[in-house]
């Protein structure tokens, strides 16, 4: 097994990084799912940053405009995980080897510095869900063994590859493990990160979060954004603070405006049309 080298907190620094990231996404309807958004970057952005750390990051899918990543294909293109792995692990170079499906957006350098860590002590490391349940598309695996096995394995899954291969099945916290397979899926990673946006951004203003009503200004500002105009939005939730801090009830602010909202194209009409 591999000698790994770590900094002082367990932060790996002699690892590369296979991200899978070619499949036909069916379940979402042939979407481009590594390319899908969740808090302002893609799903496969979230992946890499996770990443950060390694030698060198080498995504298996169509290329993107991301910089320092290496980009290969399997062959014939979304052909399975395994051809994927195969061409991604053509690029390996580093003893450890961090393997990661693409659309993991709750996946951190913490949980992946933890993964190596166990690998180290242990040999291959495979992340389990809160159902302990294997998820092959998060783990790490030292290089040489894991290309070894590669060299005779004639099957298609991932799970007949690793299973002989794992020593600790990890359980983390933060569920990195999650990936975005549906739309449900990829809905649930956008109101995670607005959960937590909202809870540091309520801790940064010293606001009680339990004061907020977030769905009641969610649907404010939809309602605004349909009707009226997308930028409208933003600045109907400033306006919406400014009346409460001046006194006004939020809840009546907030029917009063959505009542504007809806009858956006009558209001302008008298407007545009007033003495």
């Amino acid at each position: 097994m591999p000698a790994g080298r770590f900094r002082a907190g367990g932060e790996g620094v002699d690892f590369d990084a296979v991200i899978l990231a070619g499949g036909a996404a069916r379940r979402l309807g042939g979407a481009d799912k590594p390319g899908l958004t969740v808090g302002g970057r893609t799903l496969v952005e979230h992946v890499v940053a996770a990443v950060a750390g390694a030698r060198k990051a080498i995504v298996a899918g169509p290329e993107r405009p991301i910089p320092g990543v290496v980009f290969v294909r399997e062959d014939p293109p979304r052909s399975g995980p395994v051809p994927a792995l195969a061409a991604g692990l053509n690029e390996v170079t580093a003893p450890w080897v961090v393997l990661l499906a693409g659309d993991l957006p709750f996946m951190t350098a913490a949980h992946v510095a933890a993964m190596l860590r166990a690998a180290e002590r242990a040999g291959g490391v495979v992340l389990v869900d809160a159902g302990g349940r294997e998820q092959w598309l998060a783990g790490a695996w030292p290089a040489a063994e894991l290309k070894a096995a590669l060299a005779h394995y004639q099957g298609r899954s991932l799970k007949g590859l690793l299973g002989p291969l794992v020593a600790v099945r990890l359980a983390l916290r933060g569920r990195p493990w999650f990936d975005c397979d549906t739309m449900d899926d990829l809905e649930e990673a956008r109101m995670n990160v607005l959960n937590e946006w909202t809870a540091l951004a309520c801790k940064e203003l010293g606001i009680d979060p339990a004061t907020v009503d977030r769905d009641l200004i969610l649907d404010l500002t939809k309602e605004v954004a349909h009707g009226v105009a997308r930028p409208a939005a933003p600045l109907t939730a400033y306006l919406l603070g400014l009346a409460q801090g001046a006194g006004t009830a939020p809840e009546d602010a907030v029917a009063k405006l959505t009542t504007l909202a809806k009858n956006w194209s009558q209001a302008t009409t008298e407007t545009l049309t007033d003495d």
